[in-house]
């Protein structure tokens, strides 16, 4: 078996600033959503998806891809949605089995009610924080971590 490839101090350092960052943005996004919204990240996330999709409406297993989560778990997300009122579901004609899931004018309502006040967290959270430059390079590296992680899978 061959010798794990250990990070050296200045990657540890990287990975544990990375971790930290992470969590602490996450977190205030979540509060933000939760205390504004009463829901959370992800739905945010669904709702933004479908809004932006030709007609507002996406077929299950894209949606699922667009916002990077199983398809059970996304099931049980838009469940909770339809139960609000802000999507709805359709099944296909020429797929039996597949579904789409659409935004509800209910649900871009909300989708406008809630956006200037995540925008605000996310720009305080993080642009507030970084110049230019820095927002550039914040680009290029998520840019090259999620295409290199994509690439593995």
């Amino acid at each position: 078996m061959a010798e794990p490839r250990w990070l050296n101090e200045k990657e540890q350092q990287a990975w544990r600033a990375f971790i930290a960052a992470q969590r602490v943005v996450n977190s205030r996004i979540e509060q933000q959503l939760q205390r504004d919204a009463g829901i959370p990240h992800t739905y945010f996330e669904i709702l933004v998806r479908l809004s932006e999709a030709q007609e507002g409406r996406l077929r299950m297993s894209e949606l699922a891809v667009a916002t990077m989560g199983s398809r059970s778990r996304l099931s049980h997300a838009v469940n909770r949605l339809e139960r609000y009122g802000w999507v709805r579901r359709e099944g296909i004609e020429s797929d039996r089995r597949g579904q789409v899931a659409i935004i509800t004018d209910a649900g871009r309502e909300k989708l406008v009610e809630i956006a200037p006040g995540h925008v605000e967290e996310v720009r305080s959270a993080i642009f507030d924080a970084l110049s230019e430059e820095q927002v550039d390079q914040l680009y290029a590296v998520c840019t090259a971590l999620a295409e290199h992680t994509s690439q593995e899978r």
